[in-house]
């Protein structure tokens, strides 16, 4: 089946999520929560850290046209994965690095990748990114879906989001739409 889904946590999930609309082969992007204990987790309980929670982006994408190892490059590519349980201003552990894989497939996917770019030392501290099984995916609340579509002057996002985008058209022209 060439429809597939991943969940991925990378700091802030409008960030993430507004990258991800604008590659090939992505049909949808949903922003959520997973990795918690909260059976019914909210924006509010999330941020404050006491859920377990990330915020994370479901990406559903077509790996006839991008496979699973091209979008985690990606995704190693708009967010810092050295940085533990922080990206840039947002800190905590809900704003951790994750890759939330549903089968051991998905799992040795995400190690190759990571291992590879600790052998071309892509970055020069330790990859901090933890690889958790994915038992829940919460879909965040209404205002939270497209929040940088619906939102374009929020001031967070217009300083954050256009230097991702800049990485990957630098890094990654050919899947951008």
């Amino acid at each position: 089946m060439s429809i597939q889904k991943i969940v991925l946590g990378g700091g802030c999930f409008w960030c993430v999520e507004s990258v991800f609309q604008g590659i090939i082969g992505v049909q949808s992007v949903v922003s959520g929560y997973a990795g918690g204990q909260d059976e019914n987790p909210s924006y509010e309980n999330v941020c404050s850290g006491i859920t377990g929670h990330a915020e994370v982006v479901e990406v559903t994408f077509d790996s006839l046209i991008i496979n699973l190892a091209d979008l985690l490059k990606i995704f190693f590519t708009i967010h810092d994965p050295t940085t533990l349980n922080r990206q840039g201003n947002d800190v905590g552990t809900q704003y951790r690095s994750v890759i939330f894989y549903a089968d051991s497939e998905e799992k040795s996917v995400a190690e190759s990748v990571i291992a590879d770019l600790k052998k071309r030392a892509v970055f020069h501290d330790e990859i901090v990114t933890t690889l958790e099984p994915l038992t829940t995916f919460h879909v965040a609340e209404d205002y939270h879906q497209n929040y940088f579509e619906k939102n374009p002057a929020n001031p967070y996002c217009r300083f954050s989001i256009p230097p991702k985008r800049a990485k990957v058209l630098k890094n990654f022209s050919s899947f951008i739409k």
